[in-house]
């Protein structure tokens, strides 16, 4: 049985039928997600071997959830405009077509994948600013009003108040919080790559200090998050949802075949 690739035209700057053909020269099957599409039904149902998706980070997880159930390794092919997942892995960022030969010449790594109410996530989930902004940005993009996006930004660049949330029973001042699958890098203002996507941790993320300009960190297997208001706002590796209080965090270990190139990687 042949894999199966998911591409998604509508992520990164074009070059779908390229990929496409490329992929279908080395004998992979492709299916095009059109708008209509439901990607997690397709990919559950889909007949293969492997599952593979060509999109941004927010795709990759649909599909990645799918090969979990299904006990079939996974292929991401970098084909949006962040691409962190892929950047992780090791993976050329600028060269999907290269990425695609993780079907016919690879080798299997198996990682770590985060859960957030049972909702798996790759790279991580934001609580608070950010997240406001993705919410802020999605609705705008729909309304394809660049003036909207700016004025958006500037209202939630002016909100100072904490996001009055519990992190395991205790109350955290912050106005961003992040909690990752595995460690980041931190940086002064962002947090960087990482280095491991198997050492079985959940990491907490919060700025701290006058400045913001220094991290607070925590790791463990399972975190909790609770809110007064019953709800929060989030980015789920940098897509808009809206999660249920209390938010159980938890990291799945070993849970998810990666298939990647053979040989030398970036």
């Amino acid at each position: 049985m042949p894999p199966l690739l998911f591409v998604n035209p509508r992520s990164g700057d074009g070059g779908a039928d390229e990929l496409v053909a490329e992929a279908e020269a080395r004998g992979i099957r492709t299916r095009v997600v059109g708008g209509g599409d439901d990607l997690a039904a397709l990919a559950r149902h889909g007949d293969a071997d492997a599952l593979g998706v060509a999109g941004g980070d927010g795709s990759l997880g649909v599909v990645a959830t799918a090969a979990i159930e299904r006990g079939l390794p996974f292929v991401c092919i970098p084909f949006g405009t962040r691409n962190h997942f892929a950047r992780d892995v090791g993976l050329d960022r600028d060269d999907p077509v290269a990425a695609l030969d993780a079907f016919v010449d690879r080798e299997e790594r198996t990682i770590d994948v985060g859960r957030a109410n049972g909702r798996l996530f790759l790279n991580n989930v934001s609580l608070g600013l950010y997240a406001q902004l993705v919410h802020r940005r999605e609705h705008h993009r729909r309304r394809r009003d660049i003036f909207a996006r700016l004025r958006a930004f500037a209202i939630v660049a002016r909100h100072r108040t904490p996001l009055g949330i519990t992190f395991d029973g205790e109350p955290i001042e912050a106005r961003v919080v992040l909690v990752s699958n595995n460690a980041y890098t931190l940086e002064v203002l962002s947090v960087g790559e990482r280095e491991r996507l198997d050492e079985g941790q959940l990491h907490f993320y919060a700025p701290t200090g006058l400045l913001r300009s220094s991290w607070e960190e925590r790791s463990a297997d399972t975190f909790t998050v609770e809110a007064a208001a019953g709800r929060l706002r989030a980015a789920v590796d940098g897509e808009p949802e809206v999660i249920e209080t209390p938010i159980e965090f938890r990291v799945d270990r070993a849970a998810l075949r990666v298939l990647l190139p053979r040989g030398p990687r970036s």
